[in-house]
């Protein structure tokens, strides 16, 4: 982690530079927000810009701000507030908030009291030169549990939830979203301490502090399968599933690493943070901080027409699809077998198999150490599965049994990024050999053990495995002449009674693993499990 200069503000070691947080210490013109900042999608903090706001000073809680607020609003006004059952963390799914219209005065009473019994507090502790908890007055445990938050000041939609409108006229509109179509203008306010559970907003959001701080840690999208989204089809599905206070690192195993991949940033009185849409965010907001937000569509969801919305699902979805095949299938320091064994001389790989090939016409010759021992693995591989095979041949009765088993694992096995690859022994022996040593090895094997060939593609090659051999032949055919390809496939597909099964198996495997894949993504981004394609 690299821990920043200012103080509570860090940037995860993971985190794309080109995703962290620009900083401007004077706001950009409508023209460059429009063509520099907003079409980047990366958050950006102005420092500053909401101090000359008449909010600024008019609403400040220690400078008679609460009484400005409620002689401005009225005593009668009510306002839809939510209360947490979970003390100070404020959860967004359904079951952890509930929403309850209060009188705006009885919240500015209790956020006065919690003032007075901190500032009590605060001059008892100095006195005595001790530092003790505030006393508990009537309404500070309601100052803990009720926030004002999303409460209209303007809303395009629906302009009679509006309660707080009379406090537009204390709020600029910052010269750099001069021109948009504000969805809503939104006022936030809390008595005590609180923190809000990670969650993305389906609209570009600018967060303005007008008095407190905020703690805002930012997420880009893209770091969704480390934050577990709640499933899409939720009430909460923008939200986060993992507790920002106890994270349960036993059911959510990939978020250990959710820091990585975050920067905070803090924001004092008069600073603004533009959030792009999509991008998760957890606040921690000091005592009696209040804050405005406007809200707006971005171009991109302005211009998506909807009768085009299946093709961009099934786009990105194949998108995400292609970018986890190509982590999964990229080389990795555990794609040798599993007992660490050091590449051995070749004519001790082969002990066991036909030494007499070992003359010096044998095409193993031609071969890297590293090859040979990549061949000497493979053909271990069939022989010790041919033994397995024979030993459990009265057992196939139990074949439905194992086919459900192997649904199970296949489920099991999207949830872990890893395990694909892991459990797949062909494919993590033939995946560092270099395109044309394959082919090389391919070849000699072709040559010297046809049937061990035969046995590897029919009965030992599996999802990953088919994957990555077809992607070493793409490569195989960039490095060679349309000649040399045609030889090279004739001469493979020799060894098989039926070429057309052999082709079956690649395509058939190529299609699963693309299916595991796909259960990969849906569970990632989603939150969503299916077991079988249709």
């Amino acid at each position: 982690m690299r821990e920043a200069a200012e103080e509570g503000v860090f940037v995860g070691a993971r985190l794309d530079a080109g995703l962290r947080a620009a900083r401007f210490a004077s706001p950009p013109s409508a023209d460059e927000f429009a063509a520099d900042v907003e079409p980047r999608n990366v958050p950006a903090v102005f420092r500053g810009v909401a101090k000359e706001w008449a909010a600024s000073t008019r609403w400040d809680p220690h400078q008679g701000g609460l009484d400005y607020l409620l002689e401005k609003v009225g005593r009668d006004v009510a306002v839809e507030a939510m209360m947490s059952n979970t003390g100070h963390v404020f959860y967004g799914d359904l079951r952890s908030h509930e929403r309850v219209s209060v009188p705006f005065s009885m919240f500015i009473q209790s956020c006065k009291s919690y003032l007075s019994s901190t500032n009590a507090a605060s001059d008892s502790s100095t006195d005595q030169g001790i530092t003790e908890e505030p006393t508990c007055l009537s309404n500070s445990e309601n100052s803990e549990r009720v926030y004002l938050a999303q409460v209209s000041i303007m809303n395009a939609e629906n302009k009679e939830r509006c309660s707080l409108e009379v406090l537009r006229e204390d709020v600029q509109e910052p010269i750099f979203l001069r021109g948009k179509s504000f969805s809503s203008i939104n006022f936030w306010m809390n008595g005590a301490h609180l923190r809000s559970s990670t969650h993305y907003d389906p609209h570009h959001n600018l967060l303005c502090v007008v008095a407190g701080c905020k703690k805002v840690t930012l997420w880009p999208p893209s770091a969704s399968p480390f934050l577990y989204p709640m499933p899409v089809y939720g009430e909460a599905s923008n939200h986060s599933s993992v507790s920002i206070e106890e994270p349960d690192y036993s059911s959510y195993a990939r978020a250990r690493y959710m820091k990585e991949y975050s920067e905070r940033v803090v924001l004092n009185r008069g600073d603004v943070l533009f959030i792009p849409e999509g991008w998760y965010h957890q606040v921690d907001s000091d005592d009696l901080t209040i804050a405005i937000n406007f809200w707006w569509k971005s171009r991109i969801m302005t211009q998506m027409l909807e009768h085009m919305d299946a093709y961009y699902l099934r786009r990105i979805l194949s998108r995400l699809m292609d970018k986890e095949m190509n982590i999964m299938v990229q080389k990795s320091p555990f794609c040798r077998s599993n007992d660490g064994t050091s590449i051995q001389p070749m004519d001790k790989a082969l002990t066991g198999f036909q030494l007499v090939n070992l003359q010096k016409d044998s095409p193993l010759q031609t071969l890297e150490p590293s090859t040979v021992q990549a061949l000497y693995e493979l053909i271990s591989l069939v022989h010790n599965s041919a033994e397995v095979v024979g030993q459990n041949y009265k057992t196939e009765q139990t074949s439905s049994d194992t086919s459900s088993n192997q649904r199970d694992k296949t489920r099991n096995a999207a949830a872990d990024d890893s395990s694909l690859l892991d459990k797949d022994p062909v494919a993590k022996i033939i995946l560092p050999v270099e395109p044309l040593e394959l082919r090389s090895m391919m070849l000699a094997m072709v040559h010297t053990f046809p049937r061990t060939v035969e046995a590897l593609v029919l009965n030992m090659l599996g999802p990953v495995g088919a994957e990555i051999l077809t992607r070493k032949f793409d490569e195989i055919d960039q490095q060679t002449t349309k000649e040399e390809q045609a030889e090279f496939y004739k001469t493979l597909y020799s060894v098989f009674e039926d070429q057309y099964a052999a082709m079956d198996v690649l395509l058939n495997g190529k299609e699963l693993f693309s299916f595991q894949v796909f259960q990969d993504v849906l569970d990632k981004y989603l939150r969503v499990h299916v077991d079988r394609p249709s």
